[in-house]
């Protein structure tokens, strides 16, 4: 009996969809402490949203830098 070849994964899209899901999940948590930020007007949730916009747009900038297009992104 043949075996079938092992599927070989490209790091370059493995990485990218790693980038894409972290960017995902920054958005959510940022999103989600918009409502406890009470418009900018409390620090921890404020400083939360802030830092997950940053690091949502940063690794998706990364994910597609990486080769994963825009229709996907």
């Amino acid at each position: 009996m043949a075996q079938a070849p092992a599927r070989e994964y490209s790091e370059p899209m493995t990485r990218s969809y790693v980038l894409l899901a972290v960017a995902i999940v920054a958005e959510v948590i940022a999103t989600s402490a918009l409502k406890a930020s009470d418009g900018f007007t409390r620090w921890g949730p404020s400083v939360v949203v802030v830092t997950g916009y940053v690091v949502a747009f940063s690794a998706l900038s990364l994910s597609l830098k990486a080769g994963l297009s825009v229709g996907v992104a």
